[in-house]
Parts: structure tokens; C-alpha cells; sequence
């Protein structure tokens, strides 16, 4: 009685104490049963701000650490009003299920929260059993929801789990509430930690523990679904490595009316020296039960009902061991009409060719939505599936909304020695049974390759092609995009859609063909979708594009890369087609292209066709040419110098036909010329009327033939004694700039000095196929505007004409006689 009124007087006394140092402070009072097993832990915590210190106050005196064993009682205090901001408390128990029963049932928190100070606390319960005992951790609604370390809980309430393996402690993950997890089994003990933050009133431990038989293995969680969801789950000690040669399996549970998908989302294999790494799927209905899968492989999808998923390892290498981690999530969900479909597509006949059907970039969304997979055979899914050629492929669809999908095709045409290249053209064509399918094809890539210097690529549409540029874009629902595939090349010829006026391009060397779909449309549209390439003769510009225009609308053009700049030393050309009877005008949307060399100089050639006379200007000094107006075909020809960054070469212009009028002179000439005509016509007849009433008048006359007379009327002399043949006034002289301009290159001593210059040379090869040579684009190329006119007598004549051109007759002698004459001949002719 003594000793009780003595404890009685002490513990009043601390009260007392605690009063006089801080007052309106609550003390806090933990006692401890006898052969409780329990420990308790006031220690500091990690501090996130400097603050001021604080101390725990007890009877014995300001500490920093705290603890209380069973069979033990304190009381304590802080001198601080936030204590949860220094410290911690841990409560540990101890459970030896080796030396006695274990407390099986429902897990109480002791002491309970309801007695313990507003600070951070975790409850740890230690358990120790025989390795062939199986302890199962039962959590009650709602479950568990595995994280990754180190990971913070919505609510602050987190769970750590480990198990053993002899002396070792393995880590079996980390969880937060409202999850899947319902049961998780070990064998050789446990270790489970519960942390509840300061402000929680929670007062129950949320599991309970049963005996089980031994499991035979690390652990077993098993996963309950009870309608469409997802759960991601990781191996022991992730994201470390998985212990060696073990055993972990998940159990997973789900409504028979509900499909499964497991899609692995990180891993990593370990050096084996005996077994191999592998995981084992217990799926219902399969005769080959267990299913095993190495963890590259595609994993199954679209299972119905429960099953188990195992990882085991293998004995690793002890000098280089690696490390074997796994993360997967499995996705519960509905079946779709299209999971019972089951889709052929036969790739057996091409080569070099890949199909990839994988999900649309979309944004993260927080709530659940169901997965899209893609199924090999109807087991195996995934979310990509990439076929290849040379096989048939059945594939079927486990998704809620297909349009969440698409597919990217790959083909490669390459024919590497000239000698061998086939000549007829090859179809650029979408196969079939990529069409049928139920998701959008978004890209399908030609890749074009070539002999390097022996052979170039003609591409030429089923439908003449439209530029797209920002004035006149594309609205169809589908498009070309052709590229060079040149490694270290980045030029990017353009974007094409049907509906326009290039009738075909051509391109130097390897290039990319992608056929880019914008809307469903383009199923309906496919029919019409056609490309073909072909092997031609080498040739040494970059591109040419071949073009028609329409006469009801401008045609827009655009160099390649036209939102970086031509490239450097690149040349590009545009053979522009004039129909007869119209004429096209030729329209700069900008007076200067910006460019500006480094080194070279960057030229533009606009050659007409049929006369082959040239202009030629400088990109970096002119400006760019007025609208001008061309009556027969002619080239557009631009070669780029090396630029400086950021003033590269881009050109935009358009073409416009319109009907052509006759001019204006030619009529007044033509009414002159009639009207003089007509004239003279009148006047022979009027005269020749005369004549024959003088005739009739003076009676029969009487012809006598007398030899010594001339008959021959006297010749009116000649205007000019030469013809036009003979002479020269029909020859237009040409002056050589050296002769006008020679006097400047004379040096001090009077001599002439040759100028260090590159010359320009004419084009000379056959304008209608080959477009015009650029000239020489040295540091002193000429920079003036030359005109050259140079018919070459190789071209071949049109049919239409020139408005304006004087025809010559072909004897050359314009002179018309009265009568014939007789010119004397000299001796001898």
C-alpha cells in the first residue's frame, strides 16, 4: 500500500512538474502489460524546416529520446506546440510463433492511438514462425493498392511488408489503401508496418492474421476484381533485384463475364548459370497449363475467369549476377463484339515489309479507362502487336473504342545494281487486308532505294498532285510526304495530296514515300489512292517536278524544306507545261528570297521551252522578277549557294493560264493588209474591163510574125541587185561584251588583262526532258541578268506558233519581177 501511494505521489509530482514548464500543456501517460512484447520509440523525426529545438519533459527530465518496454509506465510532455514537426513514435511487437502459439485472429493497436501523443506513428508487429508454418495476411475492405518505394498515400496511410529467407529480410512492396490486394501469404515470418500520420484518428490495424500450410515458395498475393479496373504489381525487393532461385506467385481473381490482359511495363533478366528466368501462367481452358513465357515475350490477353501468374529465377552468375525485377499491370474489362472477331492478314507474298498496330498518343487521364489490346492468335495480347512479312497473321481486337488505335505500316523497294532494275513501274499501293481492318491506318512508308550515281526515281500519281502550302492547303483525307533518305541530308520535298497539277516529280537519289490518312474517309477513297515508281536514268539535280496547271485555278509551289531552307549546294527545277492557245503567268509572292552565302552564290534560271532563251538572276543581290507572261512551256530552275544560319533559301510562286488574245497590232496590220488587198483586187478588174471593151471595139486583128523584132517587153531594173539570201541585212549582229567593255581590262602597260570570272555557258542539251544548268555558282559569279537566245537544231519543232514571229520564205529573194528575167551568164556556166 506504501509502495502504491509512494508510485501515486510520484507520477502527481511529474504532472506537477510538467504544469510548471509549460502551461495548458497535455501529458501523455503509456503503460505497458507484462509480456506484452511491445516496445515504444519517442525519437526526433526528420525535421523539413529549421525550427526551434524541443525536448520531451518526463520525470527524467528534457530528452530527445524516449522509450518505454513492457511492463513499463511514463509520462511525458513537450515543451513545444508542435511536436509533430520533431518527432516520431514507433511501437513494435514481437510475435514467437516458434516457442508457443501464435495470437492468430484480428490485429489490435496497442497501445491505442487513442492514448498516444499527435505525432507520427508507425505500429510494427514482427512475426517469427517455423519455415513450415504459412502465415496469411487477411486485409478487409477496402484492400490494398501496391506502390512503388518511397511513394506517398492519398490519405497518408501506408503499408510496408517483408518476409525472410533464413536471416535475410526481403521486401515484398509497399501499399496504400483502396486497392485490389486482398490476402497475402508467407511462410519463415513476417514483418508488417503500419504508419498512420499525426492527425489520423484511426484506431484499427485493417488486417488480420491466419495459419496456413506451407506455401513452398517467397509469398502469394492474390488480386480480387469485382468489376473493370486495373492493378500494377512488382516483384520482391523492386526495384531491386528479385532474390535468387525463388518462387513468387499472384493469384488473381475475376468475374467470369470480365476479360484479363497482362502487359509487362518494366523488367530486367538476371545472368543465369543453371535453370532460366521465366514466368508460368495457370489460365483456365488451356490444355498446355502451366503456359510459360520468357519475359520478353508478348504476354496473354483476353482471359476469362481466374488465374495465377508465377515469376521464378534461376541460380545466378556469382561474379556478374545482374538483377531480375519485373512490373506488370493486368487490366480487367469487358469484352467488345470485335474480341470474338478474328481478322486475316496475309503478308505472306510481301518482303521487307512491317505492320504495327499500337495505341493514339493521348493525354494522362486520372480516371480508370479500359485498355485497348491488340491479339495474336486470341491469346496472346498486348498493347502494340508489330507483324511482319512472309507469313499470315490472325489477329483480334480487345478494346472499347478501336478509334483509340492505329496502324503504321513500313515497306522497303530497293534495287541495288542497275543492271538488274526491273523497267516497269511499281505500284505504290496500301495491301488489302491492311484496309479491312477496323482501326485507321495512320503512315504507310515507302522507303525508295537506289544505286548511288547510276539511277534515279520517277514518281508519278494516279491523280495529278497538289502542293500543300499555308495559301492553298490540302483538304482531302489523305496526303504524300516525300523525303530524302540520303544519310546527313535533311530535305523534305513536301506534302502532296490529289487534286492538283504535278503530274509527276522526280528525285536523285533514296527518298521516303509516306501515305499520311487525316480522316475514316480515306477507306472509301482507297480505291483511288495510287503511286507508281520508277527507275530512271540518272540525273544530278536534286528534284524535278513536272506540271500541268488547270486552267480554272493558280498553282502553288513551294521549294523543298520551305520552312528551313533549301539546302546548301542543292538545285531544283519546275517544268512548267503550257498548253497552246493559253498563256501562263508566272508570279513571285515575294520580291526577295532572303537568302544570303556564305560561300558560292544561289541562281535562278527561267528558260522558255521552245526558244530556249534565258534569264537568269541573282538570288542574293536581285530582286525577284515581275509577273511575267510565257505563250509555250518553259523551266523554272533555282540553285542554292551555302547559306548562312538563318537566311536560307525558300521560293514561293504561282502559275495561273488564262486564254490567249490576240494582240492588238497583229489585227490592225491584218485589217491593213486586207484592206490593201482588196484594193488591188479592184483595180486588176476595173483594168482587165477596159482592156477587153477596147478589144472589142477595133474588130479582128491579124497577127504577123516578124524575126527581127524583140518581143520581150523592157526589163524594169532591179530596186536592189541582191536578193535576201544574198545579203546580209537579215543577220542580227552580236556584240561581245569584251569588244564594248575591253578598254576596262586593259592594265597600266595596255595590254589585256583576262578577267578572273566564271563564265556562264548556255544550256545546250534537249529543253524539254533535261532542265537548264545552273551556272557556275563560284565566289565571282556574274551577278548581271543575261538573256540568251540560242536555238538548238536538235529541238524538235511544235505545232503552235509564235503571235509574234515574221515567217521568211525559203528562196530567200523578197523581190517580186514583173516578167521573168534572164540575168547574162558569164562564159563557161
Amino acid at each position: 500500500m506504501a509502495g502504491q501511494t509512494r508510485g501515486a505521489t510520484i507520477a502527481l509530482l511529474g504532472v506537477l512538474l510538467l504544469g510548471a514548464v509549460r502551461p495548458g500543456a497535455e501529458a501523455s501517460e503509456i503503460a505497458l502489460p507484462h509480456g506484452s512484447g511491445i516496445t515504444v520509440l519517442i525519437k526526433p523525426g526528420t525535421p523539413t524546416l529549421p525550427v526551434k529545438p524541443c525536448y520531451i519533459i518526463s520525470t527524467k527530465g528534457h530528452l530527445t529520446t524516449l522509450t518505454i518496454k513492457s511492463g513499463e509506465k511514463a509520462v511525458f510532455s513537450f515543451n513545444c506546440r508542435d511536436p509533430e514537426k520533431h518527432f516520431v513514435i514507433e511501437i513494435q511487437k514481437n510475435i514467437d510463433c516458434m516457442s508457443g502459439p501464435c495470437p492468430f485472429g484480428e490485429v489490435q493497436l496497442q497501445p491505442s492511438t487513442s492514448v498516444l501523443p499527435a505525432v507520427n506513428r508507425t505500429f510494427i508487429w514482427d512475426v517469427k514462425a517455423h519455415k513450415s508454418i504459412g502465415l496469411e495476411l487477411q486485409f478487409s475492405v477496402p484492400r490494398l493498392r501496391q506502390v512503388g518505394p518511397g511513394a506517398s498515400c492519398p490519405d497518408g496511410v501506408t503499408y510496408n511488408i517483408s518476409g525472410r529467407i533464413d536471416a535475410t529480410v526481403v521486401r515484398i512492396g509497399t501499399f496504400c489503401s483502396n486497392g485490389t490486394v486482398s490476402r497475402i501469404k508467407m511462410q519463415e515470418g513476417v514483418k508488417m508496418a503500419l504508419h498512420l500520420p499525426w492527425f489520423h484518428k484511426r484506431n484499427v490495424s485493417g488486417f488480420s492474421i491466419a495459419n496456413r500450410s506451407s506455401i513452398k515458395r517467397l509469398c502469394i498475393i492474390e488480386s480480387v476484381f469485382e468489376g473493370e479496373g486495373s492493378a500494377t504489381l512488382m516483384s520482391a525487393n523492386y526495384p531491386d533485384g528479385f532474390p535468387e532461385d525463388e518462387l513468387m506467385t499472384w493469384q488473381f481473381v475475376v468475374p467470369p463475364h470480365l476479360r484479363a490482359s497482362v502487359s509487362f511495363l518494366h523488367f530486367n533478366v538476371s545472368n543465369c548459370e543453371k535453370k532460366e528466368e521465366r514466368v508460368e501462367y495457370y489460365i483456365p481452358g488451356s490444355t498446355t497449363n502451366p503456359e510459360v513465357f520468357k519475359l520478353g515475350d508478348k504476354q496473354p490477353g483476353n482471359m476469362a475467369g481466374n488465374f495465377n501468374l508465377s515469376l521464378q529465377g534461376c541460380d545466378q552468375d556469382a561474379q556478374n549476377p545482374g538483377i531480375l525485377r519485373l512490373q506488370f499491370q493486368v487490366l480487367v474489362q469487358h469484352p467488345q463484339n470485335e474480341s470474338n472477331k478474328i481478322y486475316m492478314v496475309d503478308l505472306s507474298n510481301e518482303q521487307a515489309m512491317s505492320l504495327t498496330i499500337e495505341p493514339r498518343p493521348v493525354k494522362f487521364s486520372r480516371r480508370f479507362v479500359p485498355g485497348c489490346f491488340v491479339c495474336l492468335e486470341s491469346r496472346t495480347c498486348s498493347t502494340n502487336l508489330t507483324l511482319t512479312s512472309g507469313s499470315k497473321h490472325k489477329i483480334s481486337f480487345l478494346c472499347d473504342d478501336l478509334t483509340r488505335l492505329w496502324a503504321n505500316a513500313e515497306k522497303t523497294i530497293s534495287c541495288m545494281d542497275h543492271r538488274y532494275c526491273p523497267r516497269r513501274p511499281y505500284s505504290l499501293q496500301v495491301p488489302r487486308d491492311i484496309l479491312q481492318l477496323p482501326v485507321q491506318l495512320h503512315d504507310f512508308s515507302w522507303k525508295l532505294l537506289v544505286p548511288k550515281d547510276r539511277l534515279s526515281l520517277a514518281l508519278v500519281p494516279a491523280q495529278k498532285l497538289q502542293q500543300h502550302t499555308p495559301e492553298k492547303v490540302c483538304n482531302t483525307s489523305y496526303s504524300y510526304l516525300v523525303a530524302s533518305t540520303v544519310p546527313g541530308q535533311d530535305l523534305y520535298f513536301g506534302s502532296f495530296c490529289p487534286g492538283g497539277s504535278i503530274q509527276h516529280i522526280q528525285v536523285k537519289q533514296n527518298v521516303s514515300v509516306t501515305l499520311r490518312t487525316f480522316a475514316p474517309s480515306f477507306q472509301q477513297e482507297a480505291s483511288r489512292q495510287g503511286l507508281a515508281v520508277s527507275f530512271i536514268p540518272y540525273f544530278k539535280e536534286e528534284g524535278v517536278f513536272t506540271v500541268t496547271p488547270d486552267t480554272k485555278s493558280k498553282v502553288y509551289l513551294r521549294s523543298p524544306n520551305w520552312d528551313r531552307g533549301l539546302p546548301s549546294l542543292t538545285s531544283v527545277s519546275w517544268n512548267i507545261s503550257v498548253p497552246s492557245g493559253q498563256v501562263a503567268c508566272l508570279t513571285f509572292l515575294k520580291e526577295r528570297t532572303g537568302v544570303v552565302c556564305q560561300t558560292g552564290r544561289a541562281f535562278m534560271i527561267i528558260q522558255e521551252q521552245r526558244t530556249k532563251a534565258e534569264e537568269i538572276f541573282s538570288l542574293e543581290d536581285e530582286v525577284l522578277p515581275k509577273p511575267s507572261f510565257h505563250h509555250h512551256s518553259f523551266w523554272v530552275n533555282i540553285s542554292n549557294c551555302s547559306p548562312v544560319s538563318g537566311k536560307q533559301l525558300d521560293l514561293f510562286f504561282w502559275v495561273l493560264l488564262t486564254p490567249r488574245t490576240m494582240d492588238l497590232t497583229v489585227i490592225i496590220t491584218a485589217i491593213v493588209g486586207g484592206g490593201a488587198l482588196l484594193l488591188f483586187a479592184l483595180g486588176l478588174i476595173i483594168c482587165f474591163v477596159r482592156k477587153k471593151k477596147k478589144k472589142t471595139s477595133k474588130g479582128p486583128s491579124v497577127g504577123i510574125y516578124n524575126g527581127n523584132i524583140n518581143t520581150q517587153m523592157p526589163m524594169q531594173p532591179k530596186k536592189f541587185q541582191k536578193g535576201r539570201k544574198d545579203s546580209d541585212s537579215h543577220v542580227y549582229a552580236v556584240i561581245d561584251d569584251t569588244m564594248v567593255y575591253g578598254h576596262l581590262l586593259q592594265d597600266s602597260n595596255g595590254s589585256f588583262l583576262q578577267p578572273e570570272v566564271d563564265t556562264y555557258r548556255p544550256f545546250q542539251g534537249p529543253t524539254g526532258d533535261c532542265p537548264p544548268s545552273p551556272p557556275l555558282t563560284g565566289s565571282r559569279a556574274p551577278t548581271a541578268k543575261l538573256t540568251v537566245d540560242e536555238p538548238s537544231p536538235s529541238f524538235p519543232a511544235e505545232s503552235e506558233s509564235e503571235p509574234y514571229t515574221f515567217s521568211h520564205p525559203n528562196n530567200g529573194n523578197t523581190d517580186i519581177p514583173l516578167l521573168d528575167t534572164h540575168e547574162p551568164t558569164e562564159p563557161g556556166e
